[in-house]
């Protein structure tokens, strides 16, 4: 039987499908016009200037960044930081401004940036930082610098950025002279301008009477124990390159970085795959041998003697010991699943691009946030399956909103208080962490109630 309404209804159906149309109809133009940020490519014309950011300085001995100009650098007159995001902030990104002069399509031959005179305490900052092995960070159109290296193979490798200097024989040489290798592509059919599509650094330590002899090959190295004064030089060449602007990062994926890091997660995998293979092993033999013993048993008396588990199968189904902790544990575990699943389906989507500095770290630390809610119900829905009363399941609940963020953003913020110690630019401000306590308090504690 029909209800009634049942016409009214069909006649709103034209009405509705309509005001469909128009809304997707109008929300086209918007689709058409929308770009996510560090994705739109930038068009240069012949002379105009390009901008060179500076970023942190990294080493992957100490896991410490610290300030481009932590070190005796050339320096802008005014020194301004960009705008960064909460992922770059907790990265530790310090993006700023430099004094290098870079116009398209303009070539430079050892042009001069500055003359720095160094005192005792700088020289000992730079000992420190080629001891460590620490890595120059630069920006140019959004690409971070890389450096090329040539294996013994004849192939090519990259490496993000380029060290501060090289230690040889007990003596420190500083790479004070740099070439900026550029890259662009054009296709007038396509666009207007020229679009960079590379960005390579070769960095060198020289030293001479003026500026053309130090620049000049075969000049001998800049010793830091030769000279209280280094001078900074620079040049810019300028190639035309085939690569397409959609395919600039794919140099980057031939970086030995990504390569260590592929073998530690192979490395781990491989680890995983064996333990699981003894447990299971394990587990295979161990009902093997009760499954056996079960068949050859003769009574029903032997049968309760000998196989064990028909002794606790009524334990099954009881309440474990600690269960508002397994509760709270399970809750959680599903709570990072759901992060880890959501942020790979965005990854393979594209929209966690390289070029979107932080995005991968922030949108992480959102979806944690907003999968509170899978935390809260996992928890609450174990604690019911355990028999608990309404007392027990709110009590499971404000344990899982609070126990293990605890734990986590304690051990941060101690071990931010350390980074802070050692003047790293690693460290927390202290108003991110108010906005990390913000998003805990304010959207997870509710989300997960």
């Amino acid at each position: 039987m029909e209800p009634r309404g049942g016409g009214a209804s069909g006649r709103a159906r034209p009405a509705s499908s309509a005001v469909l149309r128009l809304a997707v109809l109008g929300a086209a133009p918007l689709a058409r016009g929308l770009y996510l940020p560090g994705f739109s490519p930038v068009e240069y014309q012949t002379g105009d200037p390009v901008d060179l950011k500076v970023n942190k300085l990294t080493s992957v001995k100490t896991q410490l960044p610290y300030s481009y100009y932590t070190l005796p650098y050339c320096r802008p007159d005014k020194i301004q930081a960009s705008v960064e995001n909460l992922g770059e902030t907790l990265m530790g990104d310090v993006i700023e401004n430099s004094p290098y002069q870079i116009q398209m399509l303009k070539n430079e031959t050892c042009k001069l940036l500055c003359e720095q005179k160094l005192t005792e305490t700088e020289k000992d900052k730079f000992r420190s930082m080629i001891e460590d092995e620490y890595l120059v960070n630069w920006i140019l159109d959004n690409l971070p610098a890389a450096t090329r290296y040539r294996r013994p193979s004849g192939a090519f490798t990259y490496m993000d950025g380029f060290l501060v200097g090289l230690m040889q024989h007990s003596h420190y040489y500083i790479h004070n002279h740099v070439t900026l290798d550029l890259q662009y592509h054009q296709s007038p059919e396509k666009f207007e301008g020229y679009r960079i599509v590379g960005f390579e650094v070769e960095p060198r330590s020289t030293t001479g009477p003026d500026i053309q002899a130090a620049c000049s090959e075969g000049t001998q190295a800049f010793d830091l124990e030769s000279s209280d004064v280094i001078r900074f030089t620079y040049s810019v060449r300028w190639t035309e390159s085939d690569v397409r602007w959609a395919s600039r990062w794919d140099a980057y994926k031939k970086m030995t970085g990504g390569q260590i890091h592929w073998f530690a997660i192979l490395n781990s995998l491989l680890i995983l795959l064996f333990l699981s293979g003894m447990v299971a092993m394990i587990l295979l033999r161990t009902l093997h041998r009760d499954i056996t013993q079960y068949n050859e048993v003769a009574t029903a008396e032997e049968a309760r003697e000998e196989t064990g588990w028909k002794l606790v199968h009524g334990d099954v189904f009881r309440r474990p010991r600690h269960s508002t902790l397994f509760a709270v544990s399970v809750g959680s575990g599903m709570q990072v699943l759901g992060m880890s699943v959501v942020t790979l389906f965005f990854a393979m989507l594209g929209l966690l691009s390289p070029a979107h500095r932080g995005s991968l770290l922030q949108t992480m630390m959102l979806l944690f946030t907003l999968m509170g809610v899978l935390a809260g119900y996992t928890s609450a829905r174990f604690c019911k399956v355990f028999d608990g009363d309404e007392a027990r399941w709110k009590c499971t609940t404000l344990v899982t909103a609070f126990l293990y963020p605890g734990l986590f953003f304690t051990t941060f913020f101690m071990l931010n208080l350390l980074i802070w110690g050692v003047k790293s630019s690693g460290a927390v401000p202290f108003t991110t962490l108010f906005a990390l306590l913000v998003l805990w308090f304010g959207v997870s504690v509710p989300l997960v109630f």
